[in-house]
């Protein structure tokens, strides 16, 4: 008799154990699974401009916007995703799709899944940041708020990673991620608005105004980054158009290509304009390279640019938009190079023009 209650305390305590186990690895998420009931229409509503485009592996598309969530393309209609139909938020900043299938979307707040009709959401806010970016593991990265570390996801839960910022220098300034691009190497590039990180796997390197040699008066708001095919990091910021970082050298693209204004030129776009505007590469909001090898850049006033290495061109996407500016720049499954507007349209490039695609 002693022995079969030993053995019913040994299965009662080893039950509670892994309760309390699978109770730990999943607290730090919240899931908000909801069955899927929305509108379509047969072309494209937003109006709030493209922040986003994604094209899943079974070829159908994705699309991000501003503030007015995300909606699927099947290549028949337009299946529309807000915060009515459990997203996390509205305003979307990243779609990717992982080896299952899921499609993961980050968001302004928080970081969305779609699987078979349902939503499940993540939060980004976490009481146990990490500073040992070697602990945690998975391909997943998502933007984590306008604060100073960026979310990885491991499989079961949403990491929150610091970043190494420079001690006792501006601490008011925002770290909030704004693009990210992985290398050849597997390194992973993350840019925010007040410097440039990589992960190597194996540590974390700033690369700050000192590092990318800047000038006092040369301020970094970076808005996007590429790591191209040839071990190229470009890096595209509002204001000061693109840096070029060639192993250890570090170029002021914008400047050696003379399509940078002075700043007694911008600050005179500014006194006589509502809003800064310029003609040149300045304002940078993506970067994309192309299956020849070509690197495109968005910019906030003057569009879209393409440099093939030699010669940098600028081209009007459509004369009859009313806003010019490129949020983002998608290479497709094919051969396709898609532009995000901010007007709420997608533009496909033919070889010469823009074609409206959505």
């Amino acid at each position: 008799m002693d022995k079969k209650l030993k053995l019913i305390y040994l299965v009662l305590l080893l039950t509670l154990n892994l309760s309390c186990v699978e109770k730990k690895s999943t607290e730090k998420e919240t899931h908000k699974p909801e069955l899927i009931v929305n509108s379509k229409t047969d072309t494209l509503k937003f109006t709030s401009g493209i922040r986003a485009i994604f094209q899943d592996s079974k070829g159908n598309y994705w699309v991000g916007s501003h503030n007015e969530g995300v909606c699927y393309y099947d290549g028949k209609s337009f299946e529309y995703f807000t915060t009515s139909e459990g997203l996390s938020n509205n305003q979307i900043r990243s779609i990717q799709e992982d080896q299952n299938g899921k499609i993961w979307i980050g968001t302004a707040k928080g970081v969305s899944v779609y699987d078979k009709g349902m939503f499940t959401n993540y939060s980004t806010i976490t009481n146990d940041p990490k500073y040992d970016w070697n602990k945690t593991s998975g391909d997943l990265w998502f933007y984590a708020g306008e604060e100073d570390g960026i979310n990885r996801f491991d499989g079961m839960n949403m990491n929150y990673l610091i970043f190494p910022k420079p001690k006792n220098e501006h601490p008011n300034k925002s770290y909030g991620v704004t693009g990210i691009s992985k290398d050849t190497d597997g390194t992973v590039w993350i840019a925010t608005y007040s410097a440039l990180f990589n992960y190597n796997g194996k540590m974390t390197t700033i690369f700050d105004t000192k590092k990318l040699k800047l000038k006092d008066s040369e301020v970094l708001h970076i808005r996007s980054v590429l790591a191209d095919s040839k071990g190229r990091i470009w890096i595209g910021n509002n204001g000061i158009g693109v840096l070029l970082k060639k192993g250890d050298s570090i170029t002021h693209f914008s400047k050696e290509q003379g399509k940078l204004l002075s700043m007694n030129e911008f600050e005179a776009n500014t006194k006589t304009q509502q809003f800064a505007k310029n003609t040149g590469l300045q304002s940078v909001f993506a970067i994309e390279e192309d299956t020849e090898g070509n690197i495109w850049f968005g910019d906030r006033d003057s569009g879209a640019w393409k440099y093939n290495g030699t010669t940098l061109t600028n081209y009007t996407i459509d004369s009859e938009l009313s806003k010019v500016m490129v949020w983002t720049i998608y290479k497709d499954n094919g051969t396709n190079l898609l532009f995000g507007m901010a007007n709420g349209r997608v533009y496909k490039f033919n070889g010469k023009t823009f074609d409206k695609t959505f």
